[in-house]
């Protein structure tokens, strides 16, 4: 008997993962650990044979941040431009990574590079989920001024995803920092205006704005624990599910 066939029934047929580049960094302050992408994509893997399609977006912060440079004097287009382009080696690596352990994955750019990702083509991604391939969208939109979490929602919408799994540092949604404070308070769920009115940080504003007028739900969790991104598509697991 296959790992698919021992798997619990996934409450999800078809997902989107939004993770930050920072996650690929490990415990370094720049850069791929080639361990934590590793880690990474067996938490993917353990998904993928419960029999859920899965589409990933990845940030580039951990490479270049578009946002960071245009703070340093860099024209705002030229810099953006340039995370997008972060964002590209870092769907590289993770290709590389579940290709490893047996995951057929496509990687998708917004922005054409033929010589080492497919140009998007919704309908052409729509049959590689449906093949059961995981599909990683790089270079963002493909414009400038959207971030990798307005991406991410753009994407899993057209690609008519169930839910945005956006894996943190936390294990939720909070009501403040609680890394700073004792006595933060952790969120079972919460609205999306909520989530804008309290400046609560889950997504930029563009992104929870999208997902709200599409009805596309938002859970967020912690990828720092083993095995979380499985549990919560078993139906367990501790995390916050944003919501209308």
């Amino acid at each position: 008997m296959n790992d698919a066939a021992q798997s619990p029934k996934a409450t999800f047929k078809r997902v989107m993962l939004k993770i930050s580049g920072e996650a690929l960094m490990g415990d370094q302050g720049f850069g791929l650990h080639p361990p934590t992408v590793q880690r990474i994509a067996q938490e993917v893997k353990s998904v993928h044979d419960m029999g859920v399609e899965i589409c990933m977006v990845i940030g580039g912060g951990n490479i270049f941040r578009g946002l960071a440079g245009s703070a340093q004097g860099m024209e705002r287009t030229t810099a953006d431009y340039m995370g997008m382009l972060a964002t590209v080696m870092n769907a590289l690596a993770m290709q590389s990574a579940l290709e490893a352990i047996g995951v057929y994955t496509r990687v998708i750019s917004a922005i054409r590079m033929d010589e080492v990702a497919e140009p998007y083509i919704r309908r052409r991604a729509v049959r590689h989920l449906e093949k059961k391939r995981v599909c990683i969208f790089a270079a963002g939109t493909g414009n400038p001024y959207f971030t990798t979490d307005t991406a991410a929602t753009l994407r899993a919408n057209e690609m008519t995803c169930e839910a945005i799994f956006k894996g943190t540092k936390v294990d939720g949604v909070y009501d403040k920092d609680p890394k700073k404070f004792d006595d933060a308070t952790r969120y079972d769920t919460i609205t999306y205006d909520d989530v804008l009115q309290q400046h609560l940080g889950v997504m930029d504003a563009s992104a929870i704005a999208l997902a709200r007028d599409n009805n596309l739900p938002i859970i967020v969790f912690s990828l720092d624990e083993p095995g979380g991104f499985r549990g919560i598509l078993a139906g367990e697991g501790t995390y916050t599910k944003v919501h209308g």
